[in-house]
């Protein structure tokens, strides 16, 4: 997939009927080998790339009204150590999605404003959600999990794909417990004599939130956990680590859940974000007691995704995507009509965070438009330097994403590789090589859409030379809609 645009700015870069088509759904479970390859495999990677996002976007032919609706499909591609790739995708069997495949018909609605057929009144006081399972993948402690922020992790045998049920973390959570989508793996824990570990964490949203952080061994014991009661309501869908605390990004938002349980809106469209209102940074001890909590105010838009963030003393910088405004959902909008020249977009800003002043300063460290930011797993809650972004093709304005962006944090360096004006990017997954001695030695996986072809390939980019040609362009037999996030082992389960 080559880049045919040339650098004018005003050229529009993308085809917005073909980028549409990259939402149609996905009905079908695939197992291959991959055997139409461009270039060549390099021949240290080996393990698996899983991978997570809605996989229908209608139910039983109705249009979901958002695509964070759709069902969860989840993607393993193994590479082996004979160079062979193999490709396998299949849905996640949860409850909800088996009953409307048995009854075929809409069942539930979405959070994001899918609405069961007949108008108000048949979603009159339904506020029964369905588990969608459809935002994370990961493999820990010896298990594959699908996650999905408002509700348990479904488990799934990561040779098969087969959904094994919900999984309580043993005996971590109760029975309609959730857990967040958004892990992060601390690649040292000094409590834990340098050994990695999990920590993630659960929301009760409410006047007063809930916040309860847990820590995970590599063996999937439950290491630590404490919960601390935050003044207002938070939408929270990420969160960073360092080695001693968790930051939260607390988005100025209200929420009034009445039009959802009469019945006319989904829950996601009873949000409102007040950009002129501050945002409030919320700062958790990793260390026992955990009692010295911060909660500190600033101006930073809406925050879904952190990069990463570190400390240096009493000095936390965490690294975010922010935007200046979150449009608010509408019963009659339709997220395929979306007006890019419209929307703000996504831009990424350091907060530096001073603990004995109780302090923020903004810094804005890049101006194009960017998602879905990665880095060398090593350099989670750590000083870094390189980082890896969906971004767009032109520098100015906001569009689909269709490029990778490598960011030299330190230097300001940029590399970008373009797949305009027909490919359209999901999250950039780096792979350290094995044995390698810089940070960004290593590979870039992302999941490219053809527009063209209504295919999806799998792109293999050098994370020291993004710009130079693909190492190897993988290309499957179909389309895979439009994901979310997912992750790397090294192991190989085929």
């Amino acid at each position: 997939m080559t880049n045919l645009l040339t650098k004018n700015e005003n050229e529009r870069s993308y085809n917005l009927e073909q980028w549409k088509q990259g939402y149609q759904s996905q009905p079908h479970e695939y197992d291959y080998f991959i055997d139409d390859i461009d270039g060549e495999i390099p021949p240290e990677l080996q393990g698996t790339l899983f991978r997570n996002g809605p996989g229908l976007l209608d139910v039983q032919g109705i249009p979901l009204k958002h695509p964070f609706d759709g069902d969860g499909m989840i993607c393993a591609i193994s590479f082996l150590s004979d160079g062979k790739v193999h490709f396998r995708n299949r849905f996640v069997q949860t409850e909800g999605y088996v009953k409307e495949q048995k009854a075929g018909k809409m069942l539930y609605r979405g959070v994001f404003g899918s609405q069961k057929p007949g108008g108000w009144f048949n979603n009159f006081l339904d506020i029964k959600i369905k588990n969608i399972a459809n935002t994370n993948i990961i493999y820990w402690g010896d298990k594959l999990l699908a996650l999905w922020e408002a509700a348990e992790p479904y488990r799934l045998d990561p040779a098969t794909l087969e959904t094994l049920g919900l999984d309580y973390l043993d005996g971590t959570l109760n029975p309609g417990d959730s857990i967040s989508a958004h892990p992060c793996i601390d690649p040292t824990c000094e409590l834990d004599n340098g050994q990695p570990c999990l920590v993630n964490y659960s929301i009760k949203p409410g006047f007063s939130s809930k916040i309860t952080v847990y820590e995970f061994a590599k063996s999937g014991e439950l290491l630590r956990s404490h919960s601390h009661s935050i003044p207002g309501f938070c939408f929270i869908h990420d969160f960073a680590i360092t080695s001693h605390y968790c930051i939260f990004l607390q988005n100025s938002v209200t929420f009034n859940p009445l039009p959802y349980i009469l019945g006319f809106c989904g829950a996601g469209e009873c949000v409102d974000f007040h950009p002129n209102q501050p945002t409030r940074l919320i700062i958790i001890p990793r260390t026992p007691p955990y009692e010295d909590i911060r909660i500190i105010e600033t101006q930073a838009g809406f925050v879904f995704h952190h990069a990463n963030a570190f400390e240096e003393g009493k000095t936390i910088y965490l690294d975010s995507i922010c935007y200046a405004s979150l449009p608010q959902m509408k019963p009659e909008d339709n997220y395929q009509k979306v007006d890019f020249d419209t929307l703000d977009p996504g831009k990424l800003w350091r907060f530096t965070i001073d603990l004995n002043k109780n302090t923020v300063q903004n810094k804005l460290l890049e101006n194009r438009s960017c998602e879905f930011p990665n880095l060398h797993p090593d350099k989670i809650g750590r000083d870094y330097r390189y980082l890896y972004l969906g971004t767009t093709h032109n520098s100015l304005g906001n569009a689909p994403l269709q490029a990778i962006l490598k960011l030299d944090v330190k230097t300001k360096e940029r590399q970008v590789h373009s797949f305009a004006p027909q490919g359209y990017v999901g999250e950039p997954i780096f792979v350290p090589k094995p044995n390698g001695t810089s940070e960004d030695e290593g590979w870039v996986l992302t999941l490219v859409y053809d527009g063209i072809r209504h295919r999806s390939d799998l792109v293999i980019l050098d994370g020291q030379n993004l710009e130079k040609s693909p190492l190897a362009t993988l290309h499957l037999k179909h389309h895979i809609p439009y994901g979310l996030h997912g992750n790397w082992t090294n192991e190989v389960f085929i």
